[in-house]
């Protein structure tokens, strides 16, 4: 057995003892009602800096993208290639059984034919069968006047409609503003905005694309997008785990 392969189990056995600690009864309840929730304290502080350490080092990625450059606002961002970091592939292989039960239950709701598996490779897999082979987690980078667009990560055919964004930087000591935001566009109303207030290794589950509200008449589809408002100052780092592999 290779020291990676201890490190990786490692980190997978912290991953599963991490997700299973939180209350999913009200994490689900949040989803249910916001579209959101909040996990604090996901990483440690040592693991925010260990991971945004990544960042100047291109071997750990498989693309960088600066957002001006294609209209999606100001900063920048690189994907992770595969292997993942230890702690992020064992991070999105143990969250995603607690997802793939919302968004099941959501696309039932919603009357969506789509069914998740339970087992976060055999979505892979799913997603591999239809040519979308790219990891898409993802280390963003922001500075002083960088923005996100509000948008949607869909990345293919196969998109899963829940995603989780780790907060590495610690607010009002590491960079000012810089909020996560999440609007909701309902059907014949004005759009909903949640800011969602976040500390360093502070994790936010959050819808995608569409989540179920109940209306008089049952569920209707609600429309998501997701962003971050302008940095006034200093350097923001974000982990973003998606669960769908893209093309």
């Amino acid at each position: 057995m290779t020291i990676h392969s201890i490190s990786a189990r490692r980190a997978g056995r912290s991953a599963e003892a991490r997700v299973a600690a939180q209350d999913w009864r009200a994490l689900v309840s949040e989803l249910n009602s916001h579209g959101c929730a909040v996990m604090p304290g996901l990483f440690t502080p040592e693991e925010c800096a260990e991971i945004a350490g990544l960042y100047p080092h291109e071997e750990h990625f498989r693309s960088h993208v600066v957002m001006a450059r294609h209209g999606f606002g100001k900063g920048e961002y690189r994907y992770f290639r595969y292997p993942l970091p230890d702690l992020i592939d064992g991070l999105r292989t143990a969250l995603y059984p607690q997802l793939a039960a919302v968004a099941n239950d959501w696309n039932e709701r919603m009357d969506v034919a789509q069914r998740y598996p339970a087992d976060h490779a055999a979505f892979l897999k799913r997603c591999h069968d239809e040519g979308q082979t790219k990891p898409t987690p993802l280390l963003l980078q922001y500075g002083p006047g960088d923005f996100n667009c509000l948008h949607q990560d869909l990345y293919g055919a196969l998109a899963f409609p829940l995603q989780v964004a780790i907060l590495l930087s610690e607010p009002g000591e590491d960079f000012e503003g810089g909020e996560f935001v999440l609007t909701e566009q309902r059907p014949r109303m004005q759009s909903r905005a949640e800011v969602v207030p976040l500390k360093r290794g502070d994790a936010v589950i959050f819808a995608v694309h569409n989540r179920p509200v109940q209306g008089t008449r049952g569920h209707y589809r609600v429309n998501l997008r997701h962003g971050v408002s302008r940095l006034r100052s200093g350097r923001r780092h974000t982990v973003g785990i998606i669960f769908h592999d893209g093309k």
